[in-house]
């Protein structure tokens, strides 16, 4: 007997539009969307470092990280600078190992720096999460989801009314969002991350 299932008899049921927009989006400088995203790169290279834009290029992570198509929802796209912190070469003298050019790397990832950069640009909002839209050879570009917690469609929302709440204000700078706790560690447990909690210097002060 033919079919279409496994052999498990189970058909498998189709990939959602959500699915094949995020199977594109894992190589969008290939196929279909080299021509497109060229385009953006053209486009975005020309405009501000923090952007107000109306809605986001990549809807299903947007709503995967909490993004809502309604009143109090906000979107902006960052570009940062990529690459290490390399510096300049001294010409004074200098023992080599005190020279301090080469592996000098951030405490912070670049998509954290996007977010608290956003953050200051919209003092009234708070950031709810971000992720990666493009990248050349001098820039990275991620678009942040920002959120009013003064709007009362916020306070309606049974999913959102918490960002609302005094404790959660200026979550960017205090890397309350999913970028920020994998920086600080908090996205994994066990073995080798047990002075990661509650958080690295709140660990490091108990024995004061």
């Amino acid at each position: 007997m033919e079919g279409n299932g496994d052999a498990t008899g189970v058909i498998p049921m189709a990939k959602s539009m959500y699915g094949h927009m995020a199977d594109q989006w894992k190589r969008p400088n290939d196929g279909d969307m080299k021509a497109l995203y060229r385009e953006r790169m053209l486009e975005w290279r020309r405009e501000e470092a923090v952007t107000r834009i109306e809605g986001p290029t990549r809807i299903d992570r947007a709503r995967s990280l909490g993004f809502k198509r309604k009143q109090g929802f906000v979107m902006a796209r960052t570009r940062v600078r990529r690459g290490g912190l390399r510096k300049r070469m001294i010409k004074g003298g200098r023992k080599p190992r005190a020279k301090g050019i080469n592996k000098i790397t951030m405490a912070k990832s670049i998509q954290r720096i996007a977010e608290e950069r956003t953050a200051r640009k919209f003092p009234n909002l708070e950031v709810l999460n971000s992720y990666w839209v493009a990248e050349d050879g001098r820039h990275k570009y991620y678009e942040v989801i920002l959120v009013d917690p003064h709007h009362p469609a916020i306070a309606k929302d049974d999913d959102m009314k918490w960002i609302t709440e005094p404790q959660h204000r200026g979550r960017a700078n205090r890397g309350l969002t999913s970028a920020g706790k994998r920086g600080r560690g908090l996205h994994q447990k066990g073995r080798g991350v047990e002075k990661v909690r509650p958080s690295i210097r709140a660990h490091q002060g108990k024995g004061k």
